[in-house]
């Protein structure tokens, strides 16, 4: 009798040697005797579209997408989920009977921390979310499902956070969507929750997202990044004793629901998130 073939599941983006998502995975499958195998697929963009084509010959029946390929990929796939086509970004791609499916799991994964991990509703909150690009827009997507209060988003780039809202009121007519023209038009005094959903924090030399000032004991600062696992504005909101979250919470669900939508099991979130606590 002929041991079936590995599985093969996996990573593309460029670059995404720092991924802790193997491990995660890894632990998943091995928990559940699943034969499959997680792997780091670090591509250019001219190599997407011969990985699409290889897809069958490698045994690939799935895999996440990283920066900066959430958007990229999407001409490539059969179908696109509705959640996928609202955020306008894939970070799950499932591929059975030569089909392949897009979904996102970044927001709802958000979500899903905050309820269940963090037993925060968004409901009728006031929230203050920093950047408008992939991650930001699959947060302020779910957040607008969830029956947010208010949402002000404030990016860099002000075009970009004007589009994302402009986009986000023509779909969520009952939240109400600003973009800030400054940091300091975010209102974060009032706020019940921050985001950052930009990059600032990961390097050592990164300044604090926002001045100190601005930060107090009735926020929850949520930080998406998870490497540092204390950035400087996580530290900051410590002090002065408010509630604190990192991205590995969000990476956790996002990543339990990829793996439901592969294997169509429930994810072993203990295993998961004790592999999570070892990097």
């Amino acid at each position: 009798m002929t041991q079936a073939k590995t599985q093969i599941y996996g990573l593309i983006g460029y670059p995404v040697k720092h991924s802790l998502s193997p491990a995660m995975h890894t632990a998943a499958f091995r928990a559940l005797g699943i034969n499959a195998e997680y792997r780091l697929f670090e591509l250019e963009a001219f190599q997407l579209e011969g990985f699409f084509a290889a897809l069958p010959e490698n045994n690939i029946y799935g895999f996440n997408v990283t920066v900066p390929y959430k958007e990229k990929v999407i001409p490539f796939l059969d179908e696109v989920s509705e959640d996928a086509r609202l955020i306008g970004a894939v970070n799950t791609v499932k591929v059975s009977d030569a089909k392949k499916q897009g979904f996102n799991t970044d927001g709802e994964g958000f979500l899903r921390h905050l309820r269940e991990g963090l037993q925060f509703s968004p409901e009728g909150k006031i929230i203050a979310l920093i950047g408008a690009g992939g991650a930001a827009k699959a947060v302020a997507v779910c957040l607008a499902r969830d029956r947010a209060g208010q949402v002000s988003i404030y990016d860099i780039d002000n075009n970009k956070s004007s589009a994302l809202v402009n986009n986000l009121r023509s779909k969520f007519a009952a939240v109400k969507f600003k973009a800030a023209g400054a940091l300091s038009a975010l209102g974060i005094g009032d706020c019940h929750l921050l985001i950052n959903a930009t990059p600032v924090g990961m390097k050592e030399e990164d300044p604090c997202v926002v001045s100190e000032g601005l930060l107090h004991p009735d926020l929850l600062v949520y930080d998406l990044i998870y490497n540092p696992r204390e950035t400087k504005l996580i530290k900051q909101a410590r002090e002065v004793g408010a509630k604190t979250a990192n991205g590995l919470g969000m990476l956790l669900y996002q990543g339990m629901l990829s793996f439901e939508i592969w294997i169509n099991k429930k994810a072993p979130q203990a295993v998961m998130q004790s592999a999570l606590g070892a990097h």
